[in-house]
């Protein structure tokens, strides 16, 4: 997320960010709208579970174990279903179920970019991992922004670096440095994540030898990460392959971000074309 400006007491503060869609507000760079004062009760609570207890052995722990890919065997569809059942609580914007942004996330990346067929299945499919939630973990451990764990936080994260005021690693000397356990430039896919959807749905794909482009993959791996791709932070632990890849991360995140409405696409209709898309890049049944 963008930095965060801060505006006097009785208005709280404003993410300046690109946001999702609100439909009282036409301006684009008024969305995603965090005042302390508008946000849902529910959405901060999640950031503040997430932000306190998402320290690095929690997020260690969590990669370790979802990694297994022993919790089901579904196919893609299978787990689309799934997301008819979940409404994001870190999302102040949306209320309906994830499975009808995704195709609409599908849909306007198809608009814009006819021939890269991935590009559209990464749209559809990109957040799956979210099926997590419905197998039981809290959501503050699968949906909202994601950041780095094993070093200090950095100013642009959602809320602040105000709300890991609790959050025990913050005690530590080490890991509340800046680079904390990491090397300078070391390259994010060397960097412990906080745990949540992008990261799972990654290791999900990449441990069933699925088909689609590295680009599209780091997509997937890194659209939560707004203090990196969007506030400009963390660039001290990135190489140059993030460097290359984060304009495609931006690409991605404008659909995943301003698609978000009321209308729907009319899902029976476009089906059969991202089942063959799914068949073509992610055959059959997957570990999850």
């Amino acid at each position: 997320m963008a930095n965060i400006e801060l505006i006097d007491e009785s208005q709280g503060f404003v993410l300046n960010d690109p946001s999702e869609y609100r439909p009282e507000v036409k301006d684009k760079s008024k969305y995603r709208d965090f005042r302390i004062h508008n946000i849902p009760d529910y959405v901060e609570k999640t950031y503040t579970n997430m932000h306190t207890s998402q320290t690095l052995e929690f997020s260690t722990q969590k990669l370790k174990d979802w990694s297994k890919l022993d919790k089901a065997e579904m196919n893609i569809m299978d787990a689309l279903n799934m997301l008819n059942e979940l409404v994001d609580e870190s999302d102040p914007d949306a209320d309906f179920p994830n499975s009808y942004h995704a195709y609409q996330t599908a849909e306007g990346i198809r608009k814009q970019h006819p021939d890269k067929d991935w590009f559209h299945l990464v749209g559809l499919i990109h957040d799956l991992g979210k099926v997590m939630a419905i197998w039981g973990e809290p959501q503050w451990a699968v949906v909202g922004d994601t950041f780095p764990v094993g070093c200090c936080p950095a100013p642009s994260i959602v809320f602040g670096i105000d709300s890991f005021k609790d959050n025990p690693d913050m005690l530590n000397e080490k890991l509340a440095s800046e680079l904390g356990i990491y090397d300078e430039h070391c390259g994010l896919d060397n960097v412990i994540m906080s745990w949540g959807h992008d990261e799972y749905l990654y290791r999900v794909l990449k441990g069933n030898s699925c088909k689609i482009p590295e680009e599209g993959l780091y997509m997937i791996r890194f659209h939560s990460f707004y203090p990196w791709h969007t506030g400009g932070d963390y660039e001290y632990l990135c190489n140059n392959k993030d460097s290359e890849m984060k304009a495609w991360v931006n690409e991605f995140n404008q659909f995943d971000l301003y698609t978000k409405s009321p209308d729907f696409p009319d899902v029976e209709e476009i089906k059969p074309y991202y089942e063959a898309l799914i068949e073509k890049y992610i055959p059959g049944k997957l570990k999850w």
